[in-house]
């Protein structure tokens, strides 16, 4: 079985028990939804990835956030047809001020290649099965109970 690490910077914008989620495309987390961010690219800080990628999969400009948590998951997943074993390792931010509107359509391109929009979810209503493994891990870490 192949191994993978997958190193990301992520970002949680939580307003009144509402969350910012994406609803993916593709690889391990396809279809679920989970928290806007991704892959630190060659040269980039942390930081740099989190700005760009909340400006790709969600259209927000970032202006001010925090460093909240560093995590990981272990997880497996069929890739084509083969069985992968992925060690996730996120770190996360609390993202504490943005401009712009968060988008709940965006364009598939080569920018932004696995979010197929975002918007604000009732946390409360959220199911452990319709999320990420890092999206639960750190949703739960904020100090909210998922249904499950």
């Amino acid at each position: 079985m192949k191994q993978f690490k997958h190193l990301g910077a992520y970002g949680l914008i939580i307003k009144e028990r509402k969350i910012v989620l994406i609803k993916k495309k593709g690889g391990p987390y396809n279809e679920k939804l989970d928290l806007p961010g991704g892959t630190i690219e060659w040269g980039e800080t942390p930081e740099q990835t989190l700005i760009r990628e909340l400006n790709e999969e969600v259209g927000i400009d970032v202006t001010n956030y925090e460093l909240f948590d560093t995590n990981s998951v272990v997880l497996e997943w069929m890739h084509k047809e083969e069985l992968e074993k992925v060690h996730h390792l996120g770190i996360f931010y609390k993202i504490l001020n943005y401009n712009n509107e968060v988008l709940e359509k965006i364009k598939i391109d080569e920018k932004n290649d696995d979010s197929l929009g975002a918007r604000f979810y009732e946390i409360d209503k959220l199911r452990k099965n319709e999320l990420s493994d890092i999206a639960k891990l750190e949703i739960e870490k904020f100090g909210y109970k998922l249904k499950n």
